[in-house]
């Protein structure tokens, strides 16, 4: 039997509910938090303040100037002689635009020594005619570059300034995923802004932002500024030099790099002693393992890589590796990937015996290798001729360069690694030809750019992204 209800009775029981809801609530906002909670995540907070308040006055604010050529636009119609004849021959340079123009960046540095030293990102400073660095204290100081090293993007400049607070170095090797660090930058202009999150990943590679990656994976909001900043842990140690975001919209997504401490520091003493990034060298050439050479080598797994040739003359050939060795271990060190083991070599100090460790035969054996010297041939060059090509650097095509931009082996020339200035060039392209000369390595690459004038238009047989191609550059592109 269905029952039928009033209208106030059903407004009442609504109104009642409501009343008991509200007094939920009331009840909910009465919850205290528990003073165990409160002391614990106190000390947290202000274990994290600690941090950054001990931090922050090592982080600076580097601001660059460049004078940039502008291009003109067509023909000004004002310099017509009819123009100039009534209203005078100064009458049209109103109208002119001007010659050059200043671009201006803006980044974020790392004091690392108290006399003045401070690390950041070469992308912070490429090109720059002026450098000024903005300290916490909001000092302002001309900065001077001390070297750089693209391959990594590392920059190393210095200010006239003592007792300044340097950050200590930390191990990023020690560093372990979920660790909890803290990133400070100038974002958008925002000086000292503390972002914190852990560490999302390590050996990061084949990110396509320099030659040597390693980099630190981190969710710390990293946005456009904060570029040469300092990534610390939670000892207030300098673990990572913030490098680059992943991001499709050109702000923060949750994915930022970092250039490992090791390696910047290794880069750092580098330059300040030679003037110069020097690296270790092998003498080896090396290919990940797959399935089928698992099976053809008899191997148990894919551990290690696989040594294809050994150079002649090299620390590898002195030491007694061979062919078909399989590299398990780089100075008791594990060896994943060319990538691991070719940074590994890199920031070893030529002149040190390092132990490696191979399968062959079904037997580990283990060598002890002098690490050499990377010899020129395989270092990259920047044009230093004033021409088109000036500031295009280039380096000879390795094996490992051959394998990972798919050259194909028929092709000889110099691969493209830096273009500072536009000229139609771009990273990763391979010049075959320069003016109709053959070009097979950087010397011959020197060689032949150096006897273009300034002035020349330059024809290029290049191959990029899959084809061969031809094209022009010039000073005016």
């Amino acid at each position: 039997m269905k029952v039928k209800r009033s209208f106030p009775s059903v407004f009442l029981a609504v109104l009642i509910g409501i009343i008991l809801g509200l007094n939920g609530m009331a009840f909910a906002g009465n919850a205290k938090v528990s003073p165990e909670s409160v002391d614990i995540l106190s000390k947290v907070s202000n274990a994290m303040v600690d941090v950054v308040d001990a931090i922050k006055p090592s982080v600076v604010s580097i601001s660059t100037s460049h004078k940039v050529k502008m291009k003109q636009m067509g023909h000004n119609p004002f310099d017509d002689p009819m123009f100039k004849k009534f209203f005078g021959d100064d009458f049209s340079k109103q109208f002119q635009q001007p010659q050059e123009r200043d671009q201006v960046g803006l980044g974020s540095g790392v004091i690392v020594a108290s006399d003045g030293y401070i690390v950041t990102n070469n992308h912070v400073i490429r090109d720059a005619d002026e450098i000024t660095v903005t300290l916490y204290d909001k000092r302002e100081f001309p900065g001077k570059v001390i070297g750089t090293d693209p391959k990594t993007d590392i920059a190393v400049i210095k200010i006239e300034a003592t007792d300044l607070p340097a950050l200590e170095w930390g191990d990023s090797d020690s560093l372990k995923v979920g660790e909890t660090v803290i990133a400070v930058g100038i974002p958008y202009g925002l000086d000292h802004t503390v972002t914190s999150g852990i560490v999302s990943a390590k050996g990061r590679a084949n990110v396509k932002i320099a030659e040597y990656e390693d980099f630190i994976q981190t969710d710390c909001a990293i946005n456009p500024g904060n570029s040469g900043g300092p990534l610390v842990n939670v000892k207030g140690e300098l673990v990572g030099i913030n490098t680059a975001i992943f991001s499709v919209s050109g702000g923060y997504q949750g994915i930022g790099f970092a250039i490992p401490s090791n390696m910047a520091q290794s880069v750092l003493e580098s330059l300040m002693k030679e003037g110069k990034v020097i690296r270790g060298w092998l003498g080896v050439t090396i290919q990940p393992l797959t399935d089928e050479l698992v099976k053809q080598f008899h191997l148990y797994d894919k551990s290690g890589i696989l040594i294809s040739d050994v150079v002649e003359g090299s620390p590898a050939e002195s030491a007694g590796l061979k062919r078909g060795d399989v590299i398990l271990k780089y100075d008791g060190k594990n060896v994943d990937s060319p990538l691991n083991l070719r940074n590994m070599v890199a920031a070893t100090k030529p002149g040190t015996s390092v132990a490696v460790t191979v399968l062959r035969d079904g037997k580990k054996v283990t060598k002890t290798v002098k690490i050499g010297e990377l010899p020129a041939a395989q270092m990259e060059v920047a044009g230093t001729m004033d021409n088109a090509l000036a500031g295009t650097h280039v380096q000879d095509i390795t094996p490992e360069i051959r394998k990972s931009l798919e050259i194909p082996d028929r092709l000889k020339g110099v691969v493209v690694t830096d273009v500072e200035d536009e000229n139609g060039l771009q990273r990763g392209d391979v010049i075959m030809e320069i003016n109709r000369q053959k070009v097979t390595s950087v010397e011959e690459y020197s060689a032949a750019a150096s006897q273009i004038s300034k002035d020349d238009e330059i024809l290029l047989l290049i191959y990029r992204n899959g084809s061969v191609i031809y094209i022009t550059v010039s000073t005016g592109q």
